[in-house]
């Protein structure tokens, strides 16, 4: 049984991206698992906190280019670079919104998923990420407050965010309290139900855009060109900037470009307009492909004795 989690686990990536296209080719499925979206994202972001170990989190946190820079990079530069872009684009203002917040939410735990899976070291992204988003119920409202207008209200986003955070956080701990030794002897099983979660909500996002798609099939298109364009500039901003071997920065530019959209969303709520939904769908896309397209490169690099890898991320 547990062979066949870790065949799940490292298959992760294929297993992610194929929720996308399940989503788009079967619309009933997508528009079924839809519901369980916030459960998905709390599932996730929870499965993330039990698979830390806290001493390894905070030798890294301990590192200012991991406990300050890297988190003020992915909270604060990485939307006002989103910003900038849309800005000049002359982008509708609920659009140029999407791009912004989704810019700003922290990374997606698949970033982490994704080091593990190439044996590279997930230690210092994964500190990041979780400082990123514990900062969270402040930073993403900040963001908003600044850039959002009248349109968004940040102290409703602030409290959707303390809600999924704060509740992941204190069921991670009551947990660990209660059930140490079991959460070390069922790994394997927290990272299955990782990659199962991500999985349904990748599915769920497609709800209504394989219908959006066919109504309004340029603007649809050009949603998505703007959803990879986002992702990939600020994935080659992050692989640029911070220091590494091939390996590391290639780590980094997922842990900037692949953001946890899912959690800006679920906080948003009714908030969300029917474009800035169409948006955070489309940002599921590269999310949930390029890991897919950063592992075959990996594995091909490592094939020509081009790379080394670093050191695994302990669980």
């Amino acid at each position: 049984m547990r062979a066949k989690l870790a065949v799940l686990h490292r298959k992760g990536p294929t297993i992610l991206a194929s929720g996308i296209i399940l989503g788009l080719a079967f619309p009933v499925l997508a528009d079924f698992a839809s519901p369980a979206l916030p459960a998905t994202v709390f599932a996730f972001v929870l499965g993330t906190l039990l698979r830390v170990e806290p001493s390894l989190i905070m030798v890294q946190a301990r590192r200012p280019s991991v406990g300050l820079v890297f988190p003020v990079i992915i909270a604060f530069l990485a939307p006002a670079i989103a910003a900038v872009a849309v800005s000049l684009m002359a982008l509708p203002d609920d659009l140029a919104i999407a791009v912004v917040l989704a810019a700003a939410a922290p990374p997606t735990t698949t970033t982490v998923a994704v080091a593990r899976m190439l044996g590279l070291n997930g230690a210092p992204p994964l500190a990041a990420l979780l400082i990123a988003t514990i900062a969270a119920p402040l930073t993403v409202p900040l963001v908003a407050d600044f850039f959002g207008g009248p349109q968004i209200s940040a102290l409703a986003l602030a409290q959707g965010l303390v809600l999924i955070i704060g509740g992941a956080i204190a069921a991670a701990s009551l947990l660990r309290h209660f059930c140490a030794e079991g959460l070390v002897r069922n790994g394997d099983y927290i990272d299955a139900a990782i990659v199962l979660s991500l999985l349904v909500f990748s599915l769920a996002t497609m709800a209504g855009v394989r219908a959006r798609i066919e109504a309004e099939p340029l603007f649809a298109l050009g949603v998505i060109v703007l959803a990879y364009a986002s992702n990939i500039g600020l994935q080659c901003v992050g692989a640029l900037i911070l220091p590494g071997d091939v390996g590391t920065r290639l780590v980094n530019g997922l842990t900037l470009g692949n953001k946890n959209v899912g959690l800006v969303w679920a906080a948003l709520g009714a908030q969300v307009s029917p474009t800035m939904a169409l948006y955070f769908a489309a940002c599921q896309l590269p999310i949930f492909t390029l890991p897919r397209a950063v592992q075959s490169l990996f594995e091909r690099l490592q094939r020509r004795g081009s790379l080394r890898s670093s050191a695994p991320c302990k669980p």
